[in-house]
């Protein structure tokens, strides 16, 4: 069956005028004339009574125009869908994420692409951490990740959306706790609560570096799956960690926050990756509505991580 001939029949049963309906379809009359033809044959039925005067619907034919109208409507939402899909305003991004460092800038991300572009599905995949961020960008099993400076991968593009900065996690009522920074060099004969080495974490692979440049192997007695375990595990007297200033809202009872000095840097910049040559509209959008909801701070003159921690792993 021809979607023109279910056209034509819906304009002529709406019309009831085969002149009006052809105007309507911007075609002369005689080939509307055959298409009502050609659909009657193919459905073996009569859909109109026509005389010199008049043009009436058929019982076939009021039967007929209802299920004609939805096929038609359906198609019509077809290439809208169509439409949107390629201007980006509908699609699915597939959006990485790990540990409590993107806590605030996810939702903010998140919160403004549904807002700007409610086709768009997100999905969102946890405990991504960087490396691992990093191949499934490349592979094509991601769309954007928040990652770890640095990137260094040519096949992905990066924009930095967050400085955070290295602080010292200690139980209440440590022998450091007073102090207004932390020196790695204090820490040596402590106890570390650490994420796994085989996470891909480029905050796990800081810690260690920032220990060993200080001249000593960090103690690590506990592993934990996450920043949020990790410091409950401190709270509960476990140890020491270093972690990041975005995290100090995760755990705050029992807990000792300072700034840590030391050989290494200061500051990690947290970015959201994307493999460059991603043909997704809808990418582009989500990164367009991002330089809004989450616009690149000033880091200049910042002792940020430029280079991959290289650690041996325990």
């Amino acid at each position: 069956m021809d979607l023109r001939d279910l056209e034509a029949f819906v304009a002529v049963a709406e019309e009831l005028h085969f002149g009006r309906a052809a105007a309507r379809l911007q075609m002369a009359q005689p080939p509307l004339s055959s298409r009502i033809g050609h659909l009657e044959r193919e459905l073996k039925l009569q859909l109109f009574q026509r005389s010199t005067r008049s043009v009436t619907l058929t019982d076939a034919g009021s039967r007929l125009l209802g299920p004609a109208r939805r096929v038609l409507a359906q198609m019509t939402a077809v290439g809208d869908t169509a439409a949107a899909i390629a201007s980006g305003d509908e699609g699915l991004i597939r959006i990485g994420f790990a540990g409590a460092s993107s806590q605030r800038a996810l939702p903010l991300l998140a919160s403004a692409v549904r807002k700007a572009h409610p086709g768009i599905q997100l999905a969102l995949q946890s405990q991504t951490y960087v490396f691992t961020a990093f191949k499934m960008l490349v592979s094509g099993d991601l769309d954007v990740a928040f990652v770890r400076l640095p990137v260094t991968d040519a096949e992905l593009s990066h924009r930095v959306v967050e400085v955070e900065r290295l602080i010292c996690a200690l139980p209440a009522g440590h022998r450091l706790a007073d102090r207004d920074i932390v020196d790695m060099q204090d820490l040596v004969d402590e106890d570390f609560i650490s994420l796994a080495d085989d996470q891909g974490s480029i905050l796990q692979a800081t810690m260690v570096a920032k220990c060993m440049a200080a001249g000593f192997q960090p103690r690590i007695v506990q592993i934990a799956p996450d920043s949020a375990t990790v410091l409950a595990l401190v709270a509960a007297g476990a140890g020491v960690t270093v972690t990041l200033s975005s995290v100090c809202q995760v755990q705050s009872v029992g807990i000792v926050y300072r700034p840590v000095a030391g050989p290494g840097p200061d500051y990690l910049l947290l970015a959201l990756g994307w493999r460059t040559d991603n043909p997704s509209p809808a990418l582009h959008r989500v990164l367009a509505v991002s330089e809004v909801a989450l616009p690149t701070p000033d880091f200049a003159g910042l002792n940020v991580q430029r280079s991959v921690p290289r650690v041996g792993r325990r």
